[in-house]
């Protein structure tokens, strides 16, 4: 049975992504090596770096003064970095979910966070509005996506301070002025590859302004200074991430990508909407996410989700178990999955609904 592949992440990776990292285990770049016994000095694995760099700079049109950096601990420990490396004084803090909360938790280590806006108070089901970051902070950081609850800025904010966001569950989703960043990052196991390496994208000018000292391993301009190899990276999770970028530049790149993912999120959502048995979570529909797509049962159903899942699971249908946070389903629609999936669940929940 084909299965659909809805995990939240680690998640889905294209078929392309999948088979040249086969390869590549048994023999890679015809070394008569694998990928997982290779030198990361190697000439070999030094090309699969440097073209992997400069596919992120192509696809998100990089614009000069910024690295790409390929780093280990996923954006966890970049919830620590960012303040290390920007923080003096005061940060400003978006909250709108479990990791914009752990991201505040680390920056207080550091200095003053002011929470400029949360939507803490119904459980982080929308996008707060209207709120202003003052000019004096250090930087604004925020979440785009929010993989938990299902809502997603997909505008870059326009802030006079500097500016740095968590992109770790939709990036390469969409076109992003890089340029109105200092610092964006993204663990990897979303829309790009297996867990393991997670992408900074660093503006150079952005670094040395604190006056702390900052351990090597968690300075940035250590990392940069040595092209990601001052210590060994991830060799086998930057090797599928090459893959996945080859794979996005042959779709056409980030607007190609931006269209199937709409188109995908629209079908769903539209599904939801037109459903007595089924209600999404997030209550302004300008703030759902296409990356993940929380719903629920209706109050008069509530007692078949579990039901649900199980009858999902029969049609290949895997990983729509929503977060214990929200509860329901979840379906994440990165870009590797094809619209045939979303089809086939919409199909199922229709089904279901018929039968109930």
């Amino acid at each position: 049975m084909k299965k659909h592949n809805f995990y939240a992440g680690p998640s889905i990776l294209s078929p392309y992504t999948i088979k040249n990292t086969a390869d590549a285990i048994l023999d890679f770049a015809n070394t008569g090596l694998s990928i997982l016994e290779v030198s990361h000095r190697s000439k070999e694995f030094q090309a699969v770096i440097d073209e992997a760099s400069d596919l992120v700079k192509e696809l998100l049109e990089i614009p000069e003064g910024y690295h790409v950096l390929f780093l280990g601990g996923g954006a966890s420990m970049q919830f620590c970095m960012v303040p290390y490396n920007l923080l003096n004084t005061k940060a400003a803090y978006l909250q709108t979910g479990t990791w914009a909360t752990n991201a505040i938790k680390e920056a207080r280590l550091f200095g003053e966070v002011d929470v400029v806006a949360s939507s803490e108070d119904a459980n982080f089901s929308y996008i707060p509005k209207g709120f202003t970051v003052p000019e004096d902070v250090d930087y604004f950081h925020y979440t785009s996506n929010n993989t938990i609850y299902g809502t997603e800025i997909r505008k870059d904010p326009d802030v006079k301070a500097r500016l740095v966001c968590d992109m770790s569950s939709d990036i390469f989703s969409r076109p992003i002025d890089v340029a109105k960043y200092d610092v964006i990052y993204a663990g990897a196991q979303k829309n790009l590859a297996p867990a393991g390496v997670t992408i900074a994208i660093v503006r150079e000018d952005a670094l040395g302004k604190v006056s702390r000292a900052i351990p090597t391993m968690l300075d940035y301009r250590t990392h940069i200074k040595k092209g990601s190899m001052f210590n060994t990276p991830p060799v086998l999770p930057i090797f599928s991430a090459l893959q996945t970028l080859r794979y996005y530049k042959e779709l056409g790149g980030i607007k190609a990508i931006e269209k199937m993912d709409i188109q995908k999120a629209e079908t769903l959502y539209e599904a939801i909407d037109a459903s007595k048995m089924f209600t999404g979570t997030v209550t302004d529909p300008a703030d759902r996410s296409i990356m993940n797509v929380c719903f629920v049962m209706t109050p008069e159903y509530k007692e078949l989700e579990k039901d649900f899942v199980d009858f999902a699971s029969t049609r290949g249908i895997v990983g729509i178990k929503g977060h214990r946070s929200v509860g329901g389903f979840r379906a994440s629609l990165y870009n590797a999955l094809p619209l045939e999936s979303v089809n086939v669940l919409v199909d199922t929940m229709k089904e279901f609904e018929a039968k109930h």
